[in-house]
């Protein structure tokens, strides 16, 4: 039998007054994510709101030639699905599931709602894409600025934040697709990391032996990310 996740894993959930939970949580669905799974395709009408406690979510962006890149990824920290409280039904991006686990589901219907007639799930909602707007436009210069060597860092680490463990499951090929990068570089960043001990990858496996070591190695993009999500849950509602 299937154990099932408290809500307030969700950070964004778990930040709620006792009255706002009382209005939301009977709203929410607990859902399994599996590994791969697509929850939103570039231009498709979002139905339904994600609030993840377990699983990551990518933000990719495809190229017409089907070649993509990770913008961003969301995890317990917030919510897949933002755009609808932004003025679009519809986002040109897709989500997919980068780690398995569970999440809750809400209905974009009832998500509005709350938007439209309740302070606290408007400011939380804005202060969470404030926060996904910096990772989106950190990753840009990332990619434009910093070794592979150095993204691999960043992406580790920020999936780290976003789970359990200090173990990933995750196929170079696919880290390679996340990151819009050739394979052979992951292999080559992965193997470099793994020399310096700072984590140890095998058959699709990556586990993380030294988080101190892989934030020294990493540029200042990681960290400019973690302090804005720092001081954005620090304000008071």
């Amino acid at each position: 039998m299937t154990t099932i996740i408290d809500p307030l894993k969700n950070q964004l959930l778990a930040a709620l007054s006792e009255e706002a939970r009382l209005r939301i949580l009977p709203k929410l669905k607990y859902v399994e994510m599996p590994l791969g799974e697509v929850i939103y395709e570039s231009s498709q009408t979002i139905e339904y709101i994600y609030f993840p406690v377990n699983c990551i979510i990518s933000l990719l962006y495809v190229m017409l030639d089907g070649a993509s890149a990770e913008i961003s990824v969301v995890g317990k920290e917030g919510m897949a699905g933002v755009a609808v409280v932004m003025g679009g039904a519809s986002t040109p991006n897709r989500f997919v599931v980068q780690s398995k686990g569970f999440a809750y589901r809400m209905t974009t219907t009832d998500l509005q709602e709350e938007f439209n007639t309740h302070s606290e799930i408007r400011i939380l909602t804005l202060r969470f894409a404030q926060l996904l707007i910096t990772q989106m436009s950190q990753t840009a210069v990332c990619n434009r600025h910093h070794s592979i060597d150095q993204q691999l860092c960043r992406w580790l680490l920020l999936s780290l934040d976003r789970l359990e463990s200090d173990e990933l499951n995750m196929t170079q090929e696919l880290i390679a697709n996340m990151l819009g990068v050739r394979r052979e570089g992951v292999t080559e960043a992965a193997g470099k990391l793994q020399k310096l001990g700072a984590i140890q990858y095998q058959r699709g496996r990556i586990i993380v032996l030294d988080r101190p070591k892989l934030e020294k190695l990493c540029c200042e993009c990681y960290a400019v990310v973690r302090d804005e999500a720092v001081r954005l849950k620090a304000r008071k509602i």
